[in-house]
């Protein structure tokens, strides 16, 4: 049985001095707890991992996706299934995944030691410091990656974003995280209430599908880009983010480490590029972008 992603309640509209009351539609967020099976067959471990607020749907590429970029699993070929338990939560039992690891596979809990919380505004919580979350990845962007994008072409992502945002016209509500080609060719979106489940869920199912390392897309964020977004994708290899809205300070300082170009504030036909401005073609009639150094 599918979760509904969004329902529909009864709300006063205000509109200057005249008001009225209509039906609304608004995302769902709702818990998930992540749980981790792994171990040999006569001894397995399960491992509370996180907890959660996301809006329902994707949940196993949500999962899958969580612990790949948190750096517990390394690829697809470790996970055995990811699928809802039943015995947790007899309110809805589809709040509840757990990811069952192949038998040889061995996480790394390092950083799982004491469980975290996770909530749709704030990302991860919990972590001590920026050093747990700074995990290196198996695919860092080069700077000979080959991965460029025109400007007109990354003036029309935000479009082709919004033309595919389902329940985000339905509710006004949700993020997104988007694949493109460098064409501009859309390649997957996930939305979620989320920015960092939108992102998990998006590098989840690029993981089942076999296409990471994802060095040759572009990944456009319908929101801030934040550290954490900038490390998700780190992890899965991508070497130009663009967002519609900015960055943080340490996004930037992320971005640079990685050689990520980091885009903020794409819209109107305008943006920042604030690392990585040798992917950016400009037409020659247009100013030339600099980036500073950091």
């Amino acid at each position: 049985m599918s979760t509904p992603s969004i329902i529909h309640i009864p709300v006063v509209k205000v509109n200057a001095n005249q008001s009225a009351r209509e039906e609304d539609s608004i995302a769902i967020e709702e818990p998930l707890e992540i749980k981790l099976e792994y171990g040999p067959a006569d001894r397995k471990e399960v491992r509370n991992i996180s907890v959660t607020m996301r809006t329902p749907g994707h949940d196993a590429e949500l999962a899958t996706g969580f612990l790949f970029t948190e750096g517990i699993i390394k690829n697809a070929d470790e996970v055995k299934s990811a699928k809802h338990s039943f015995i947790a939560c007899a309110e809805n039992k589809e709040n509840t995944i757990l990811v069952t690891l192949e038998h040889n596979a061995v996480p790394n809990l390092q950083n799982t030691e004491r469980n975290f919380y996770t909530t749709s505004s704030c990302g991860v919580c919990g972590k001590g410091s920026i050093s747990a979350i700074r995990t290196v990845s198996s695919y860092a962007a080069g700077p000979d990656d080959g991965n460029m994008i025109h400007s007109v072409i990354l003036n029309q992502l935000p479009k082709v974003l919004r033309r595919h945002q389902r329940v985000f016209d339905d509710t006004g509500g949700l993020h997104a995280s988007a694949l493109f080609t460098p064409v501009g060719e859309l390649l997957l979106l996930r939305e979620d209430v989320g920015r960092h489940n939108a992102l998990d869920k998006l590098i989840g199912a690029a993981m089942m599908y076999n296409w990471l390392p994802l060095q040759q897309t572009v990944l456009l964020l319908s929101g801030r880009a934040s550290f954490e977004l900038v490390q998700k994708a780190a992890m899965a290899g991508i070497s130009i983010i663009a967002a519609v809205g900015a960055p943080s300070s340490l996004a930037v300082e992320l971005a640079n480490e990685f050689n990520i170009t980091l885009i903020g504030f794409l819209r109107d036909e305008r943006f920042n590029i604030y690392t990585g401005a040798h992917r950016v073609m400009i037409p020659a009639d247009e100013a030339v972008f600099t980036a500073p150094s950091i």
